[in-house]
């Protein structure tokens, strides 16, 4: 089945910027792309940063996952769960520029962000809105860095720890 991925959402671009912003994860996605592959496998060819590129990739549902057994052992596989992107979405130019700035924003900058954030959501969530007040930043530029975070998600209208 050919599955397609429809972008709406700008904040959603980060997410698919970001799946292919270093050369492990390109490579990481043409694999799963190109077939079944195991976390023993990705690791094994591509290290930790393939793992973790799994684990982004399934956050943002770019995989599908399933079972199956390995020399006897059940291990978990994943493959890419679409063949194209279409990408249809408008906004004003100052939502466009958080949306591609939280895609490119310095690492160290992000996390900084992105820690902040999780402490100050803990294990109840909180709502989006009050967050973005507090760090004076705008809704778009809020949502676009938790799409970019392995460690948060959305939920309605709140932000919550992303459990697997």
């Amino acid at each position: 089945m050919n599955r397609i991925k429809v972008i709406n959402e700008p904040a959603d671009l980060v997410s698919i910027l970001r799946a292919v912003d270093t050369e492990v994860k390109r490579n990481v996605f043409k694999e799963v792309a190109a077939g079944w592959k195991t976390v023993r496998e990705i690791e094994k060819k591509f290290g930790e940063e393939g793992k973790d590129a799994l684990q982004f990739f399934e956050k943002i549902k770019l995989v599908e996952s399933r079972w199956q057994s390995t020399n006897g052992e059940p291990e978990k596989a994943y493959h890419s769960y679409y063949v194209s992107f279409h990408i249809n979405t408008s906004c004003p130019v100052y939502e466009i520029s958080d949306v591609l700035s939280a895609a490119v924003m310095p690492e160290e900058e992000f996390e900084r962000f992105e820690e902040w954030i999780f402490k100050s959501v803990k294990k109840e969530g909180k709502f989006a809105g009050d967050i973005a007040d507090e760090l004076g930043i705008s809704t778009t530029m809020l949502k676009s860095i938790i799409r970019r975070s392995i460690k948060l998600e959305y939920r309605g209208h709140r932000i919550e720890i992303y459990k697997e």
